[in-house]
């Protein structure tokens, strides 16, 4: 059974995918979670707190499926493209359930208005993805490494943005632009 605090952050959660942060009243959330206005002041100490704690843990969730899939790749010993279809796939499907992540993704702070500042999650992503490539692909020179995280999390975020066909469709073009960016360094 979810504690006061996780079920008053999941009703803030639901609100927001139906409207701005501004058009979101506590009443409402207070009711979703079966709670009264005064728990949810006593628990957040306003809708600032509240704001702040939502867009932590969804940075936290998003940080950490994103570690999980990439370790799940690693595992089952997937190479450097793989990885980061594991890891775009994640994103993509976050983002999509999630207007923090797809905002935060996106740098577009505007749709959320008043809500506190999004953490930079395309640097963060960028970060473990090319970590992940740096061990699926150890022969590599670092620097080609970032440059080929950077242009596939370039390429994720577009896909966040703009949207293809299909998640799949994405991730295995994804997956094909980094195996041809590391190509010549495969022995």
């Amino acid at each position: 059974m979810p504690t006061v605090r996780e079920a008053l952050l999941e009703a803030a959660s639901t609100a927001l995918t139906e409207r701005a942060w501004n058009e979101v009243r506590m009443v409402e959330v207070a009711a979703a979670a079966g709670v009264s206005r005064q728990t949810l002041y006593n628990e957040f100490g306003g809708k600032d707190g509240l704001g702040r704690a939502l867009v932590r843990r969804e940075a936290e969730h998003y940080l950490a499926g994103l570690d999980e899939v990439l370790a799940r790749a690693a595992r089952a010993g997937g190479d450097a493209g793989d990885r980061m279809a594991a890891a775009a796939g994640w994103t993509l499907g976050r983002a999509r359930r999630s207007p923090l992540v797809r905002a935060a993704l996106a740098g577009d702070q505007g749709p959320r208005s008043r809500l506190p500042p999004l953490p930079d999650l395309a640097d963060a992503l960028r970060a473990r993805v090319t970590a992940g490539l740096a061990a699926a692909a150890p022969r590599v020179p670092a620097a080609e490494l970032a440059w080929a995280g950077d242009t596939a999390v370039r390429l994720t975020v577009s896909y966040v943005v703009a949207p293809a066909r299909s998640d799949e469709e994405a991730c295995a073009r994804i997956a094909r632009m980094v195996r041809s960016l590391l190509v010549r360094h495969r022995h």
